[in-house]
């Protein structure tokens, strides 16, 4: 059954219910076969923009939705529940706005970030490396420059939306961290990078185990020119404002995580309640019933942590720690719960006639991607040993 929920606004309920009729409608019919074909939604992504769901997140007055955090999440997870790999190119669209949204100047905002959030457009997000996957400051692609323009050269590695990608936000070395004023990561810039740029190609997709209608793909730099004025942000900035990305993109993959969950609750649900053993529908065996009890219970606090990150976020309150807590718990636990749906349907949930063997599938790159949640555990752990003063706020 869908999830209860508490909107701000009627306005944000309204928007809630117009993504849920989407999802009914134009998502959940198409997601099995899409999936099982390795087939790239690009038609679904061209809807959700002409819907004004693409950009929700940023301001109106840069063509954006003007959503809070805590709204942009529950749309997400409602996508997330029924095709987790839109979920994440959604979630991976407004990761790859956030660069020019925040640190651009209002000139490159004006030019490009209209269509960028207005959706005509599709953005992918360059940070790893095959080398660094979850050691950004160690990557090795370079952006020297030249004139007027920056030459970048190397490659980027599990690059979401890599090939169909319209543009590209980048991060390049442009100085060696010897020479840079910053300390570790330094001399990394950020670059806005068009599709359509010479020099600029995309490896055969991985082969994944889930996420199949997600492309993802290594993006090769074979001397790639890319003018100034697509440099967002100054030079050496780039590791900064990477960082500072992933923050709130860690936020989207855990609510896409917390959507798949209740995905994976939904279908088990339904099955239990029809499914009958000894006599009895098997949610009346209480084996199977904590079962789903437990999972209800993990998906509940998924998303009570997910929301209460998105709150300290739009308040402008410290929220680092809360989103790597919340990735940490939303997919550990969608993992948990996605794996425990195949167990309720037995032998049948290991087959592709029902969908909980996809959502486990689909459940563990949640635990990989946006950070690893080894690099969550770490990160939460600094956070605890530096410290920092409790907040009570009102709203």
């Amino acid at each position: 059954m869908p999830a209860s929920r508490v909107l701000p606004t009627e306005e944000s309920a309204e928007l809630l219910r117009l993504v849920r009729q989407i999802v009914r409608e134009q998502l959940a019919p198409r997601a099995a076969e899409a999936e099982e074909h390795a087939a790239f939604p690009r038609d679904v992504f061209a809807l959700l923009g002409e819907a004004d769901l693409l950009g929700l997140p940023y301001p109106e007055a840069q063509g954006g939705g003007g959503q809070p955090y805590e709204v942009y999440l529950q749309v997400l997870e409602e996508i997330g529940s029924a095709w987790s790999s839109v979920g994440v190119g959604t979630s991976v669209h407004a990761l790859s706005c956030f660069a020019l949204a925040n640190y651009g100047t209002p000139e490159q905002q004006e030019r490009w970030l209209p269509e960028m959030l207005g959706g005509s457009v599709l953005g992918a997000y360059c940070l790893s490396e095959a080398h660094a996957g979850s050691d950004p400051a160690a990557m090795r692609t370079k952006a020297v420059r030249e004139g007027d323009d920056y030459v970048l050269t190397g490659a980027k590695a599990w690059v979401t939306h890599g090939g169909e990608a319209d543009f590209y936000t980048v991060m390049a070395r442009t100085s060696d961290p010897a020479t840079s004023s910053e300390t570790k990561g330094g001399g990394i810039s950020c670059f806005l990078v068009p599709a359509d740029a010479e020099g600029l190609s995309a490896d055969p997709a991985e082969r994944k185990m889930g996420l199949m209608g997600s492309t993802t793909a290594t993006m090769r730099f074979d001397g790639v020119r890319v003018p100034v004025e697509r440099r967002i942000g100054e030079e050496g900035q780039g590791l900064r404002i990477a960082l500072a990305a992933l923050d709130s993109g860690r936020l989207g993959i855990a609510a896409v995580a917390t959507g798949l969950a209740q995905g994976a609750i939904d279908a088990a649900l339904a099955y239990a309640q029809e499914r009958e053993a000894f006599g009895k529908r098997i949610i009346d065996h209480q084996g199977l019933g904590f079962v789903l009890a437990d999972a209800e219970a993990a998906v509940q606090t998924a998303r009570a942590m997910t929301l209460h990150a998105a709150r300290l976020k739009d308040a402008g309150l410290p929220f680092s720690r809360e989103a790597s807590i919340a990735k940490l718990v939303a997919t550990d636990n969608a993992m948990k719960v996605t794996t425990d749906a195949v167990q309720v349907l037995g032998g049948y949930g290991y087959t592709r006639d029902f969908p909980v063997e996809r959502y486990m599938r689909e459940a563990k790159v949640m635990q990989i991607f946006e950070g690893t949640n080894q690099i969550q555990r770490m990160i939460i752990a600094r956070s605890l040993d530096k410290g920092a003063d409790a907040t009570i706020r009102s709203l």
